[in-house]
């Protein structure tokens, strides 16, 4: 089924008189590099403990310049995990005075590590906010998609966050959480799993945090992989085409989003990233790139991007 979507989310767009162009640029996506301690099933980027590809610290310098050029209201630092790539305490430094909102997108467990828990106070210091995946309160789940073992460090880091504020009403310090469905499904709405979420890590772990966010898998990566071993894929792909929502778009974090690659080259999304789709289509470094894309141009699109416009969508 893979060659008959080739672009056919372009068609669709043109079938429903829509398009998806660039707004004014207001987020940086910072991906660090896709070193990983866990080796997660919906992983788009296929991030491991194996993977080499992390940020140098002349790239980083380059992503630190360029923000200083233009000021983005929301920075956000992801992966694999940024906490195991080294230099990352200069990039958070050096960041928090470019932007009202760093982000950081944490596995809790690569946190949980013995020469990264001083990052709590850099974090604390900055007022970072914190964004923890943590798929599930079910145990079995968890461990379905990130591996046996990994509910019990990502519980304890959870109340490390909360002893020193995070997630706590009136402290400041933003912790929210982001779940993916288990397999090959759509996602729950997501106050009803916000609300479940929070009585369950509040009734069972004494934990707490601001808010929950729920996204589609996208069929790339790790998570292509499964779909095509399990012979779900064709059967995911038409459930993200049959939810297809043209109310989406105007909201799709890629209008005002620049994304750069741990080696620098820009995309307009971390999903294009994984689908090596760069930014608008043509390859460009951070290196040769002064300013923001410009208001009105097009946007590259893909076959994952209908996990982007099924249902309410990925904002």
């Amino acid at each position: 089924m893979k060659d008959t979507l080739h672009n056919s989310f372009e068609l669709r767009l043109t079938r429903e008189g829509v398009s998806l162009k660039r707004d004014q640029a207001h987020t940086l996506q910072i991906n660090t590099g896709l070193l990983c301690d866990l080796k997660c099933r919906h992983c788009h980027l296929s991030a491991g403990p194996g993977r080499k590809e992390v940020m140098s610290l002349q790239t980083m310098e380059q992503v630190i310049a360029y923000a200083k050029r233009n000021r983005f209201a929301t920075i956000d630092i992801t992966g694999g995990a940024p906490e195991l790539v080294p230099h990352i305490e200069h990039l958070i430094g050096n960041l928090a005075p470019s932007t009202d909102r760093l982000m950081l997108r944490t596995n809790l467990t690569a946190l949980s590590q013995p020469d990264k828990t001083h990052l709590l106070e850099l974090f604390r210091e900055h007022r970072v906010i914190l964004i923890a995946s943590f798929p599930s309160t079910n145990e079995g789940q968890l461990a379905a998609q990130r591996g046996d073992g990994v509910m019990d460090p990502s519980l304890k880091m959870l109340q490390k966050l909360n002893d020193v504020g995070y997630g706590i009403e009136g402290s400041g310090l933003e912790l929210d959480l982001v779940a993916n469905p288990s397999g090959a499904f759509m996602p729950t709405d997501q106050e009803a799993a916000e609300r479940k979420f929070k009585h369950d890590l509040a009734r069972k772990w004494n934990l707490h945090f601001n808010s929950l966010f729920i996204f589609a898998n996208m069929p790339l990566g790790r998570f292509a992989d499964w779909l095509e071993q399990s012979e779900n894929f064709d059967a995911y792909m038409e459930k993200l085409h049959s939810g297809f929502n043209s109310c989406t778009l105007d909201g799709l974090m890629c209008r005002t989003l620049v994304s750069v690659a741990w080696d620098g080259n820009l995309y307009d999304c971390d999903f294009n990233q994984a689908a090596h789709i760069p930014l608008g289509g043509k390859p460009t470094h951070i290196s040769e790139f002064e300013g923001l894309p410009e208001r009105g141009t097009a946007i590259a699109v893909g076959e994952h991007c209908f996990a982007c416009t099924a249902g309410s969508g990925f904002t």
